[in-house]
């Protein structure tokens, strides 16, 4: 390694290890949760809080017979994208499981946002034999700037089925239903079991007929949300959630005879809505023997290398840093890694304190409270400890985005402006210098660049826009720094 190489490690370790701004946990996880009843599509209950949010997309799969009314909108949009929303729900199941003692009064909002995804889940799979991927013309949507009240472009339902098979969504549809079982299951049995069956029904679906949903509707998922990495990963990820809400043998033989399938080069070190394998690891270094008759390796091995690809100081780093600290990685919304990341770093730190273990990056040993340490300076770089203290949520701190890149909260509302806003009718608001008139409460942005430069302008959208996966994994971040 260079001496310059040596020296911007050491600064970078420095600024992430020296992270001892005091920050408000408690205040940031509920206006987190608070964020997703922002996203909601279809009939809002009557205990909404994002009160400047309308009924939207009632009709959702009529013209086709089928009923796809609610779930979530991706992102700034009002697509509803099923891969990355079903991922969403995964992530905050399992921040429930693992950080839910620590939401106090938040859990049950927790609980009401997850069955929000989950009861949609379950509708885009009623039909046996078929999957519904999507709904929205993405097209369409993406060439309009209007409020999902007001939306008058297709809302086509897209689907995957025997004949057009998409394995991907299929199996993290099944493992957010596995997940989320398990979380109802002191709550609601009957809702839990539901959910399980589901589950298994979904996955047999997605193992029996393979094949990635890229060359089934990959016109109209791609470039939004293709599938880079496979579906195998998926069809691993699923089967452990499933053992983990089930502890039937079957899915740990499955997840041994399918883990060769997966890229062993440089996938180990990848997790978000696209990649499972770093989670993969880190979710079996969670189980106990008395959960499955499993052996730690190889999962643990390159639990372990993926703790030595993020940390700073380690010789083997794989990702870069910015001056100030934030982890990048190559891709639009990069927030959304370091949260991810973070997440199954703490969630490993757990794993190493039950079996009294450290990691070893070579010369550097990584106890779990340097895990701990570096999730919660990503977590702090997010909030606002940063070189513009600029906390990247709206509505967390003194200085937040306001012109983020998101259509509701960027238009006047309904009870504001009762006139139909067409898809030309939103651009001056659209291209306006002024603040967005709603606060969509606790989105967390696509966040800076790697020099951390931010530009808060709803035109820099890679920048700019919130998601509801960079979102998922900050809650149970949140949580545990809440109450640790």
């Amino acid at each position: 390694m260079s001496l310059i190489r040596k020296l911007s490690v050491l600064v970078v370790a420095a600024m992430a290890m020296g992270s001892v701004a005091s920050h408000d946990y408690g205040d940031a996880l509920t206006k987190s949760i608070l964020f997703y009843e922002g996203q909601r599509s279809g009939k809002l209950p009557s205990t909404q809080r994002m009160t400047w949010r309308e009924d939207s997309a009632l009709r959702d799969g009529s013209d086709f017979g089928v009923d796809l009314v609610g779930g979530y909108y991706d992102a700034g949009d009002n697509v509803k994208f099923t891969f990355p929303m079903a991922f969403s729900i995964t992530m905050l199941a399992w921040s429930v499981l693992e950080f839910g003692n620590s939401m106090g009064s938040d859990l049950q909002h927790s609980l009401d946002a997850i069955q929000w995804g989950t009861d949609y889940l379950l509708k885009a799979t009623d039909v046996p034999g078929v999957v519904f991927a999507q709904v929205g013309d993405p097209y369409g949507d993406h060439n309009c700037w209007e409020r999902p009240e007001d939306m008058d472009t297709p809302r086509t339902p897209y689907a995957v089925s025997k004949e057009h098979p998409g394995s991907e969504v299929s199996a993290e549809i099944a493992a957010a239903l596995a997940a989320s079982s398990m979380v109802f299951r002191h709550f609601n049995q009957t809702y839990s079991a539901l959910l399980l069956n589901r589950a298994r029904m979904v996955f047999e679906f997605a193992d029996e007929y393979r094949g990635s949903y890229n060359d089934s509707i990959g016109p109209w998922v791609c470039p939004f949300y293709c599938d880079f990495s496979g579906y195998q990963d998926e069809l691993v990820w699923a089967a452990v959630w499933l053992m983990r809400a089930t502890r039937a043998p079957f899915y740990w033989s499955y997840v041994l005879a399918n883990i060769q399938n997966l890229d062993k080069t440089s996938s180990f070190a990848e997790f978000g809505w696209d990649a499972k394998h770093a989670g993969i690891n880190v979710l079996v270094s969670r189980l106990v023997k008395s959960q499955a008759p499993y052996s730690p390796e190889p999962f643990t091995t390159n639990a372990d290398r993926f703790v030595c690809s993020v940390l700073p100081e380690s010789q083997t780093v794989s990702v870069s840093y910015s001056p100030g600290g934030l982890l990048i990685k190559p891709g639009g919304s990069n927030l959304q890694r370091p949260a991810a990341l973070s997440f199954l770093l703490l969630v490993y730190s757990r794993a190493l304190r039950r079996d009294n273990r450290v990691v070893r990056c070579d010369n550097v040993v990584a106890k779990p409270s340097r895990l701990i340490q570096f999730a919660r300076s990503q977590v702090d770089y997010i909030l606002g400890s940063n070189p513009l203290n600029m906390s990247y949520m709206v509505g967390y701190g003194n200085k937040f985005p306001e012109k983020i890149h998101h259509r509701g909260s960027s238009l006047p509302s309904v009870s504001q402006h009762p006139q139909h806003i067409d898809c030309n009718g939103g651009d001056p608001y659209f291209w306006s210098d002024n603040p967005n008139p709603n606060f969509l409460t606790g989105a967390v942005v696509g966040g800076p660049d790697i020099q951390d430069y931010y530009s808060d302008s709803r035109v820099n959208f890679v920048h700019s826009e919130p998601t509801t996966y960079i979102n998922a994994p900050l809650v149970g971040l949140l949580a545990y720094f809440k109450t640790h």
